[in-house]
């Protein structure tokens, strides 16, 4: 048995065809049949049901499980090997959310390509609920969004805390009060974010908590498009205060003292417990969780 007929037989369960393996594989097709006719042979079983579509026998659905494994340990020894005669490098898969993306991205990512610029990073936006499940998956390697969960599979650090405030244009009927009840809040117009994210699952909580129906006009799924929906004055929201920042320091927007939201919300970095770290990753885990709260608290 030898890694490239692993690879071959993976590859033949995802195109559930020989030719097509073959294909994306670089082999003929006679050269993919050989290969797995030397497994079956020496594993004394029907790893494959050549009738079409091609499919795995139940041996072979057994024999794929293990075969990923094998792979997966062969690409940690890989990466181990190249670690120890190289410098940081590598590419690193990044998930977080829209609003921290335009908040903090920049600053932590400028500092990278100035320190280490052969880690290369790729960044996707979703949801921190999403976050969890994508380092899980390994879909990304590392997330930085709203620490929401425990889970015994993934390691956690916080790098700062966010509240969720009430949010008005400087024309709003409210923007002239320094602090104001729920009660205000049951019949006004609220620009809320959508139901995925952590701010309005925290905010419909408050709201059942205090037996109040929200009156939400709109519902978006990017703190950007809300703020330029309160800025016309379209209605209030209840947002990060830290996406704000920048339209607060120009005063475009107006933050409304609400007690019952005085609640911290730890934001983190979450990547996989247990996996292989390598160099560029142990180097930006390493100096992310060593970075002070200011590199990611904007001023007001």
């Amino acid at each position: 048995m030898n890694i490239s007929q692993l690879e071959t037989l993976i590859t033949i369960s995802k195109t559930m065809s020989f030719r097509k393996a073959g294909e994306l594989l670089n082999l003929t097709q006679p050269a993919v049949s050989a290969q797995i006719k030397s497994l079956e042979d020496e594993f004394k079983t029907v790893l494959v049901d050549r009738n079409q579509p091609v499919t795995l026998t139940d041996r072979g659905e057994v024999f794929l499980e293990h075969a990923e494994r094998i792979l997966a340990v062969v690409e940690e020894l890989k990466l181990r090997l190249f670690d120890l005669e190289h410098i940081p490098q590598g590419h690193i898969v990044l998930g977080t959310t829209t609003s921290i993306a335009i908040q903090i991205l920049p600053r932590v990512l400028s500092y990278f390509q100035n320190q280490f610029p052969l880690i290369k990073t790729s960044i996707q936006s979703m949801a921190s609920s999403q976050i969890y499940t994508s380092v899980e998956n390994g879909q990304i390697d590392v997330g930085i969004g709203y620490l929401i969960e425990r889970n015994p599979n993934l390691m956690t650090s916080v790098l700062y805390y966010d509240t969720f405030e009430l949010i008005v244009s400087p024309r709003h009927p409210l923007a002239k009060k320094t602090t104001v009840s729920m009660d205000v809040l049951q019949d006004m117009p609220l620009i809320l974010l959508s139901h995925d994210t952590v701010g309005r699952r925290f905010t419909d909580e408050i709201f059942k908590n205090h037996g109040l129906v929200p009156n939400v006009v709109m519902e978006l799924s990017s703190s950007e498009e809300i703020k330029r929906m309160v800025e016309i004055d379209l209605g209030a929201a209840i947002m990060s205060k830290q996406s704000v920042a920048s339209e607060l320091r120009q005063g475009t927007l107006k933050i409304i003292p609400l007690r019952e939201l005085e609640v911290s919300h730890p934001v983190g970095v979450i990547y996989k417990s247990g996996k292989y770290l390598n160099s560029a990753m142990q180097q930006f885990l390493s100096d992310l969780k060593g970075m002070p709260e200011t590199q990611f608290i904007s001023s007001e």
